[in-house]
């Protein structure tokens, strides 16, 4: 598990957010604003998301070397 820190336009916040969590398996974003006030900061939790193979659910760095 990792946390991802976004700095971005406020109008890019739900996109980005979007595509983030079609990407990785996301919590809820947390939005916070910038100390200047004209950009917002997105805070994700985020995990890899996990890998099928031969019918067994694997994490990326477990698969083997032939994959």
């Amino acid at each position: 598990m990792f946390e991802i820190r976004i700095i971005c336009d406020p109008a890019d916040a739900d996109s980005i957010t979007t595509t983030l969590g079609t990407t990785f398996t996301a919590g809820p974003a947390r939005q916070y604003p910038t100390r200047d006030g004209n950009r917002v900061r997105l805070y994700l939790t985020a995990d890899t998301p996990a890998a099928e193979v031969d019918g067994m659910t694997q994490w990326p760095w477990y698969l083997p070397a032939d994959h």
